[in-house]
């Protein structure tokens, strides 16, 4: 925990992460939740929910059998928190007793968990007479032992069946922090020597694709305010390569991207090549977000507000050289760094995203030139909504082949570098790529 969270009374945090829990449960986002926290409770309450949500089918499983009835939602909340926290000594990040009574100090001062606060004590004053014999009871529980939904284990069980233990090992796993470099700005022997002069570890390089020894704030970054570098997870920034690779360098090459909020691969196309690209975005927020990192990094773009399922609406009827679709997913790749999507998704998710995958798809295909290339990707561990998608689109476009793609990307960390033996990028997310060309008539 940050020192200054510890002149924050914990009760205080306790509270706000059990909202933030709740929050998560009713179907808004981690993110969003977490913006809403007073910004002097956000740093502990984000750590302390990261923790809680690595746990959470743990401390469901817990409840299950503290609770025979299940508490209102508010005090259930807390009641999980509390457990995901205390149920292992060597991951607590306080001492048992004093979580328990903070907890249960939360709960008297909650104006939705006050009438439930002799109950949560009594919980909890149990768990801690009984923890060890009730953890091992949930120890038969799958959700308990992975800490992640049935429905996500028995589909993962079913579609990567001999590796499916090591995909969620690996995704409940702290994600490194993994820098691209711009070689706009800077060489990565440049920046990895600016690195060593800030005292700023790094565990690995290669390229201009840098992972450090320990997470940082962007603002301990040698140059990042002048756009020397972004943050980038490793399988994110093969995006890029992979849809530039073959295609004829050209100054007025017209390029795609669809979907391009936060905006890094919309910038990763501008460091690596001339081109003149168009960057979309459905959500005007989020459109921000591109334009502030574009201006970072001093690149430029067409940056549009716009459905790309529905060309009529933006298109100038050129036809692109490349797209670069990196569709809506359900984000199951990516629980490394946000361990709310396992709780916040749910299964029938991933059929009506599929849909939208398959509808933007055909869409932009004929924006395609002859020759060119479209890069379907997603941050997405299920066949629904990767080879699925695209063995179905290949079916009904003949016009439409198949390029050397690495396909599914298994989440994998770097302590566990030899559980995927096909899989040779090392400490990543889960992603999937699939490079289309369009057949010359």
């Amino acid at each position: 925990m940050n020192p200054k969270d510890e002149q924050i009374p914990l009760w205080r945090q306790l509270s706000a992460t059990a909202t933030v829990i709740q929050a998560v449960r009713e179907g808004v986002s981690g993110t969003a939740a977490l913006e809403t926290v007073p910004a002097e409770l956000r740093p502990g309450v984000q750590s302390l929910a990261f923790h809680v949500w690595r746990n959470m089918g743990r401390a469901q499983a817990l409840r299950k059998l503290l609770a025979a009835k299940l508490p209102p939602p508010q005090a259930d909340a807390l009641l999980c928190v509390a457990l995901a926290l205390a149920w292992s000594d060597a991951q607590a990040p306080y001492d048992m007793f004093t979580l328990v009574n903070q907890t249960v100090e939360a709960a008297k001062r909650g104006a939705g968990t006050h009438a439930q606060a002799n109950f949560l004590n009594a919980c909890l004053r149990r768990f801690l007479r009984e923890r060890d014999a009730l953890v091992a009871q949930t120890d038969a529980d799958p959700v308990a032992v992975w800490n992640h939904p049935g429905w996500w284990i028995k589909r993962l069980q079913k579609e990567q069946s001999s590796r499916w233990r090591e995909v969620l090992a690996a995704a409940n796993c702290h994600a490194p922090m993994t820098l691209r470099v711009n070689p706009r700005k800077a060489t990565p022997n440049d920046y990895l020597a600016a690195l060593q002069s800030a005292g700023i570890a790094v565990r690995a390089n290669s390229g201009a694709t840098i992972v450090l020894d320990q997470p940082v704030g962007v603002q301990r970054l040698p140059g990042f305010e002048q756009g020397w570098v972004s943050v980038q997870d490793t399988a994110a920034q093969m995006a890029v390569p992979l849809l530039l690779d073959g295609l004829p360098e050209q100054a007025h090459m017209r390029i795609l991207d669809a979907c391009a909020a936060p905006g890094g691969k919309t910038a990763h196309l501008l460091e690596l090549s001339q081109a003149h690209v168009l960057a979309l975005e459905i959500d005007a927020v989020r459109t921000r977000r591109i334009t502030e990192n574009l201006a970072r990094l001093q690149l430029q773009a067409q940056v549009v507000t716009a459905d790309a399922s529905r060309p009529q609406d933006w298109w100038d009827g050129q036809p692109f050289d490349a797209i670069l679709l990196d569709a809506p997913c359900t984000a199951s790749g990516i629980v490394r760094r946000h361990p709310d999507v396992r709780w916040l998704r749910r299964e029938t998710d991933i059929a009506q995203l599929a849909a939208i995958q398959k509808r933007m798809l055909q869409a932009l295909w004929g924006l395609l030139r002859p020759g060119g290339s479209l890069l379907y990707c997603t941050c997405s561990l299920f066949l629904a909504e990767g080879d699925g998608q695209v063995q179905t689109f290949l079916t009904h476009n003949t016009d439409a082949v198949l390029l050397p793609s690495p396909g599914h990307l298994m989440p994998q960390n770097v302590a566990k570098a030899d559980a995927v033996p096909d899989n040779g990028y090392r400490d990543h997310d889960g992603f999937y790529y699939a490079l289309l060309q369009k057949q010359m008539a």
